[in-house]
This record gives structure tokens, C-alpha cells and sequence, in this order.
């Protein structure tokens, strides 16, 4: 279980080009390079489910991205890091949309 420090970085992203194989690969590994950086504590590179259904279910984008920090500090060092600034230059032209979605854990009121 993660601790409430945690803090959960989740992107979404739709490419341009969602069928060109040449786009899907060069944001997969770009999104691989990503995993290198020091700050990261957890992370996991994923594509939408075929199998899942219901209304609930948002399965249109073409990667989601997850990553874990030990702290919102851990998460700042990612965003000013060579490697993810290189990422947002070099691939940002394969995405027409990118959802960011950003967490900690929750505490009783």
C-alpha cells in the first residue's frame, strides 16, 4: 500500500495519429526513456484494455502513464529532470491531447 506522502503523477495521452505505427513506437519508447529517471519511485507504461466495457470505462486514449514519487518534492525533480524535459520536446508533436491527473493520498476529515 502506498503512503499517504506519496504522491501519484497519471497521464493520458491521444496521439495524432492513433493507427501510425511509427507514431505509437516512437511515443512507447519515449515514454520508456521516461522510467530512467531517479525520481521515480514506481511506474507503469499501459494501453487502453480491449476487454473492458461499460459506460464508466474510458478506454479512447492511446497511453496512460503512471508513475509513483516518495513525495511531491520527488515529483518536481521529475518535471526539471534532462530526460523528461527531452521527452516533452522530442514527442510532444505525436499527442493532440494529453490528460495530467495528479493525486495524494487522502486523509480523514
Amino acid at each position: 500500500m502506498l503512503k499517504q506522502e506519496h504522491f501519484i503523477h497519471q497521464v493520458y495521452f491521444w496521439l495524432n495519429n492513433p493507427g501510425n505505427e511509427n507514431d505509437y513506437m516512437a511515443l512507447l519508447k519515449g515514454l520508456e526513456k521516461l522510467v530512467k529517471i531517479a525520481a521515480i519511485q514506481q511506474c507503469h507504461i499501459g494501453v487502453p484494455h480491449t476487454a473492458s466495457t461499460g459506460e464508466t470505462v474510458e478506454g479512447s486514449y492511446s497511453f496512460s502513464f503512471l508513475v509513483v514519487f516518495t513525495s511531491k518534492d520527488a515529483y518536481e525533480h521529475y518535471l526539471q529532470d534532462p530526460i523528461h524535459l527531452h521527452f516533452v520536446d522530442t514527442c510532444k508533436h505525436l499527442w493532440n491531447k494529453a490528460l495530467v491527473y495528479d493525486s495524494v493520498g487522502a486523509k480523514p476529515v
